[in-house]
C-alpha cells in the first residue's frame, strides 16, 4: 500500500504534466447520483488490491461519438458510442490527436470539446449511510464507487493538504467521506461533499468482510484495452461521426455500439436493457462501452457546423495520406 507522501509526489507529478500538456451492471456499484437533493451519503473508501497501484482508485477516460441515427432504422434519432481513450493505457490517443489541434482555432473548440475525453474516477468501499430505500446491496458489503470530476477534485485537495497526516483509506486512523447532493443551476452539485472531521477505526464487521470477500483489483473494471484492430474501428467511427453519418450497426456492432442496441440472430438491430448502468446520466458498459441513444430527433447541420467537419475531415485524410 502506498503512503500518504506517495501519493502527493504522484498527485503533484500529474499536475505538473497536465499544465505541460495541451463498468459493470451489477449492484456492486454504489449509485450515489440517486440519492435526492439535499441528502447523503457516507462511504469508507479502501485500498486497490493491486499493490502496483499508488492510488486507491483508477481512471477511466472515454470518449463520446454522436451520431445522426443507426443506418437502416426508420427513426433517425441521435445515438451516442462510448470508446476508450488509448490515454488511459498510456498510449497516444487517435482521436485526441486529431482533436488537439481543433482548440487553436476559436471556431472549432465547441467540436473540440464535443470529442474529448470524459474522466471518471473508480474506487472502492463501504456506505455507512445510505438515504437509498431502494438500493440492493449484496453478500458482499464492499461496494463500487464511479466518481466524477467534481467529488473527485474534492478528494484529491483534500490528500494534498499538509493538514491530512493519515491515509484516509488506513484501517485504524482513516476517515469517512460525506458525499452531498445538492443543486445549481437546474443540475446536481456535489460540491459540498467532504472528508469527515474525525478518524474512524474499522469495525470488526467491516474487517470481516475484507477476510472473507477481499478487495477489488480496480483495473479489471476499466474497459479492457483495445487492440491493434480495434484502434483503427474507433479512429473510422471518429471520423464517420465528424462527417456526421448514421451509425452502421451491421459493420461496427461486434466492435462498439450505442447502450441498448444488440446483435439479434437474424442481424437486424434490437433493444437490449442489459449492457448499462446510469452514472450520472451517463452508461456505464462493460463489455460495449456506448451511451443511451437521445430521444430527440437529430437536427440537421448547420452550414458552419457542416463546413467545419468537412474541414476536419479533410485535413484527418490529408495527414493518412502522408
Amino acid at each position: 500500500m502506498a503512503t500518504l507522501a506517495e501519493i502527493r509526489a504522484r498527485l503533484k507529478s500529474q499536475e505538473v504534466n497536465r499544465s505541460t500538456s495541451s463498468t459493470g451492471g451489477d449492484n456492486a456499484i454504489y449509485p450515489h447520483w440517486n440519492i435526492q437533493e439535499n441528502q447523503e451519503a457516507v462511504v469508507r473508501f479502501l485500498p486497490d488490491k493491486d499493490p502496483s497501484n499508488t492510488f486507491f482508485w483508477t481512471e477511466r477516460a472515454m470518449i463520446k461519438l454522436p451520431f445522426a441515427g443507426v443506418k437502416g432504422q426508420a427513426d433517425s434519432r441521435p445515438v451516442q458510442v462510448q470508446v476508450p481513450c488509448m490515454e488511459m493505457y498510456g498510449e497516444t490517443c487517435p482521436v485526441l490527436t486529431e482533436v488537439r489541434p481543433w482548440f487553436k482555432d476559436k471556431s472549432m473548440e465547441d467540436m473540440g470539446r464535443k470529442y474529448w475525453k470524459k474522466k471518471s474516477y473508480i474506487f472502492q468501499g463501504f456506505v455507512l449511510q445510505n438515504p437509498l430505500s431502494d438500493d440492493k446491496t449484496s453478500e458482499n458489503p464492499i461496494r463500487r464507487f464511479i466518481i466524477g470530476p467534481q467529488i473527485f477534485n474534492i478528494i484529491r485537495s483534500a490528500l494534498l493538504d499538509p493538514e491530512m497526516e493519515e491515509l484516509p483509506t488506513d484501517a485504524v486512523r482513516g476517515v469517512d467521506f460525506r458525499i452531498t447532493k445538492t443543486s445549481k443551476g437546474g443540475y446536481a452539485d456535489y460540491s459540498t461533499s467532504k472528508w469527515s472531521r474525525r478518524e474512524r477505526a474499522l469495525d470488526e464487521a467491516e474487517r470481516a468482510a475484507i477476510d472473507k470477500f477481499g478487495l477489488f483489483n480496480l483495473n479489471d473494471f476499466r474497459p479492457k484495452k483495445p487492440t491493434d484492430a480495434e484502434i483503427k474501428i474507433i479512429k473510422e467511427l471518429f471520423e464517420k461521426s465528424v462527417e456526421g453519418e448514421a451509425y452502421d450497426l451491421e459493420k461496427y456492432g461486434q466492435y462498439f455500439r450505442p447502450a441498448g442496441v444488440s446483435i439479434p440472430a437474424n442481424g437486424s438491430s434490437s433493444a437490449s436493457t442489459s449492457v448499462s448502468t446510469p452514472v450520472n446520466g451517463e452508461a456505464v458498459v462493460t463489455k460495449v462501452e456506448a451511451v443511451t441513444a437521445a430521444p430527440a430527433a437529430a437536427p440537421q447541420p448547420s452550414t458552419d457546423s457542416a463546413k467545419r467537419a468537412e474541414d476536419i475531415l479533410k485535413l484527418i485524410r490529408s495527414r493518412q495520406s502522408k
